[in-house]
């Protein structure tokens, strides 16, 4: 679309100058476009300037000309999904468009409300439309469930795919959303603890995943030895995959089997850091990690969930006595934090303990 308007024409060598000025006066019209030749350049206004904006221009450029002209009108791309969708759905659906967004390497996974099922797809578009780097869009389609700790969930828009390669903090990580468990909403977590850990210690990463704890310490530090267990097959695979791409095969040691009975067999009394990132059942497997904690004591990162009424001095509580249970103790709870809020009134909560 075009339309007329009245413009500014100046020279190209002062045009940077008076746009500046232009839109320091309010002059501007935002909906046009900029305009050039070989000689001028032509800014579109929104009104007749005063005499003293006039002469505020004239005392920056005493070549302008005024002169109405046909300009074309700007296109602006929509920021965000939601306004991308602003025209396409009914008004009463407008506000259950869902606004988080999970994005793990080139794919999006989001939450479509019942609502809006017969739009999803509508709804991933608009997702690929304004996200340049997402190439395929998922519906959640369940919860996250089983031993494996996997979520179903359904294509709606882009590539018909599952796996990607995702990017955090200087590692690549091979993903499989349909085979093996990976959140990004964890990514300040596997820094923070990456950022605790010193050279020449021992960590043991019960539920390693493909692998974003394990990795991001080995990358970070030279001289450390990280046992990475994992009871998924599939999750593995690609943690052994992370470990070739990030070239750390000399420091993470992935293990194929369930964490209780690898540590019992091999890894008794060999840690200096314990990692417990399984908040569904975490406490159950606390003896486990005061297993592999040295006899001189270390520190547990332990992941749970806090659903109110509860808080997390309740949640200290358990884990204190579920160490004490083992004949273990903590001396001290170094760290305790609200990770993330997984549902209404329910958040993933962090308990760094020192035991002995």
């Amino acid at each position: 679309m075009a339309r007329e308007s009245l413009c500014i024409k100046i020279p190209k060598k002062q045009g940077e100058k008076i746009i500046v000025l232009a839109n320091k006066l309010g002059l501007s019209d935002k909906e046009l476009a900029i305009q050039s030749d070989e000689e001028f350049v032509y800014v579109p206004l929104v009104r007749q300037p005063t005499e003293k904006e006039t002469s505020r221009i004239h005392e920056q450029a005493n070549e302008l000309q005024l002169e109405t002209r046909v300009l074309k009108e700007r296109i602006h791309p929509e920021k965000t999904h939601m306004e991308a969708l602003e025209n396409q759905l009914p008004p009463n659906l407008l506000p259950s468009i869902p606004k988080a967004i999970d994005i793990i390497g080139d794919i999006a996974i989001i939450e479509v409300p019942a609502e809006l099922k017969a739009h999803e797809t509508l709804v991933g578009e608009s997702i690929l439309k304004t996200h340049k780097n997402v190439k395929t869009v998922l519906a959640k389609a369940g919860a996250i469930s089983g031993t494996y700790r996997l979520r179903k969930a359904n294509i709606i828009a882009g590539k018909q795919k599952t796996a990607t390669v995702h990017k955090e903090f200087g590692c690549q990580y091979q993903v499989d959303i349909a085979k093996a468990y990976f959140s990004p909403r964890l990514s300040h977590e596997h820094k923070r603890v990456a950022s605790n850990v010193q050279e020449g210690e021992t960590i043991v990463d019960l539920f390693a995943g493909v692998g974003p704890f394990a990795v991001l310490i080995a990358k970070n530090h030279r001289t450390v030895k990280v046992y990475a267990l994992d009871i998924n097959p599939d999750a593995v695979e690609l943690l052994e995959r992370n470990v070739r791409l990030n070239r750390v095969q000399s420091r993470v040691f992935p293990i194929l089997g369930d964490a209780r009975q690898v540590v019992h067999d091999k890894l008794s009394g060999v840690a200096d850091h314990a990692i417990m990132n399984l908040p569904e059942n975490a406490i159950d497997f606390v003896d486990v990690a005061c297993e592999a904690v040295k006899p001189e004591g270390g520190l547990v990162h332990f992941y749970s969930f806090v659903r109110m009424p509860d808080s997390v001095d309740a949640l200290k509580t358990l884990f204190t006595e579920a160490v004490e249970n083992t004949g273990r103790k903590v001396v001290r709870f170094l760290f305790a934090k609200a990770v993330r809020e997984t549902a209404p009134y329910q958040w993933q909560i962090v308990l760094d303990a020192k035991i002995i």
